[in-house]
């Protein structure tokens, strides 16, 4: 692995970038997920690379949605296990929600190496794995239209970062609150899911954790209000004006 100085003006994003380079030389991720990693990371440049007001009120409801779900579940693909492993698991056991593996380029070793990693981080159960069942979801074809009967198939909420258009939009439309985390206001899946949490994941889910802690203590009625208070569309506009905002500064 390359030696990065804790100097370089770059260095967490660099640190970021080897760990996914790592990941694909080991087979957990497809070459195409390095591609999807630069396109996110050319976003979180446009961001400020920071977490937007928005963006915290978007954590704030999507938390208060899966405290509120009656079966809750975190969709994990490869990107966002290895990025964030560890704090996934983490949330996971705090709502808690079971943690469904849902991959596009899916293979059995690929699945494998995707339950060892999320087991090595603290997981005690993993769904969607090599020779689990599955049920399909309506309107979707190939690897990504498996839901796990248990899983994704049975959840009214379900925190799918960095997911694809297809998917989260055909999750919607059998009547699921989706939540995701996508770096792109503009992407089919920002527009398209309910709750859109513009940040990258490696600050959005340990914000999330945290939001858990809070959120906690709220009863029902209280979360209620704070979902039924958002405004996706509104959020994702806001997040607009951050970028904007960001790019005045600069000049």
């Amino acid at each position: 692995m390359l030696k990065i100085s804790s100097k370089h003006p770059r260095y967490k994003s660099l640190l970021l970038r080897e760990k996914m380079a790592k990941a694909y030389q080991e087979g957990i991720l497809a070459d195409t997920a390095l591609i999807a990693h630069g396109r996110g990371e050319a976003f979180d440049y446009i961001l400020g690379e920071k977490t937007s007001p928005s963006a915290i009120e978007a954590i704030r409801c999507g938390v208060s949605a899966m405290l509120l779900a009656e079966n809750p579940v975190i969709s994990v693909n490869g990107n966002t296990a290895v990025l964030s492993a560890e704090h996934l698991v983490e949330l996971s056991r705090l709502i808690p929600a079971p943690i469904e593996i849902n991959l596009f380029y899916r293979t059995p070793q690929r699945v494998e190496k995707m339950e060892e990693l999320l087991k090595k981080s603290g997981a005690t159960k993993v769904l969607g794995r090599k020779n689990d069942d599955y049920l399909p979801i309506p309107g979707l074809e190939g690897p990504r239209s498996r839901a796990h009967p248990d899983g994704v198939h049975q959840a009214d909420v379900v925190l799918v970062p960095l997911e694809d258009g297809d998917r989260a939009q055909a999750l919607v439309s059998l009547g699921k609150k989706v939540i995701t985390i996508d770096l792109n206001p503009l992407s089919r899946t920002a527009q398209t899911s309910s709750i859109t949490i513009v940040d990258n994941v490696v600050r959005a889910i340990p914000l999330m954790i945290q939001e858990v802690a809070k959120l906690k203590k709220y009863s029902k009625k209280q979360l209620t209000r704070i979902v039924n208070k958002f405004d996706n569309s509104e959020n994702i506009s806001k997040s607009l004006n951050s970028i904007s905002h960001h790019f005045k500064q600069d000049e």
